[in-house]
């Protein structure tokens, strides 16, 4: 008789310096509103299911701000009090953080990231999960950056996943089968 075993893939999205010093006075050009509406859409398809959602905020120099706000996530971003936040000091979120911690205390074995900005900081923390033995892909149309080409180039060369496929991980039971 066979029997089937429910496998589990837990998901933890990192959304990366959506923040006002970064985006403030640049939204319209960089259509930040389409990007968060890709973002917000998936944070909730996570957070119905309880993978976990972790925003990483930037604090390099931050001692030199005059604007107490400069460092707060933009309004357009849905942040759940059950969030995880992160504040880091380099480009890759991995670094001098707990995030890698975090991800493990989680049972994380995909990792999406999505934020800004695509050439930096999105793509120095995807490495930087592939190089700590996560799996990684970056949003589809979730990531920003000041040059247009950059985010062409980050979709051409790592992986990337659409909401429609994340829909599809998290309401689909995987399954194996196993013999007793």
């Amino acid at each position: 008789m066979r029997r089937k075993k429910e496998i589990g893939l837990k998901i933890g999205f990192l959304i990366v310096d959506m923040q006002n010093f970064l985006l403030q006075d640049q939204k319209e050009k960089l259509n930040v509103s389409g990007a968060c509406e890709y973002i917000n859409h998936v944070s909730g398809l996570l957070r119905s299911k309880d993978h976990v959602v972790i925003h990483l905020q930037d604090m390099e120099e931050s001692e030199k701000d005059d604007d107490p706000e400069a460092r707060n996530i933009i309004p357009e971003i849905t942040v759940d009090p059950e969030d995880i936040r992160i504040m880091k000091r380099f480009s890759n979120g991995f670094w001098k953080t707990d995030l890698e911690q975090q991800l493990l205390n989680h049972n994380v074995g995909l990792v999406v990231v999505a934020g800004f900005s695509a050439e930096e900081c999105v793509t120095f923390t995807t490495n930087g999960a592939v190089e700590r033995g996560f799996k990684a892909v970056i949003l589809q149309k979730g990531i920003l950056s000041k040059k247009a080409e950059a985010i062409n180039t980050v979709y051409q060369d790592r992986p990337i996943i659409s909401y429609q496929v994340i829909e599809f991980l998290i309401d689909s039971t995987a399954t194996i089968a196993t013999t007793p």
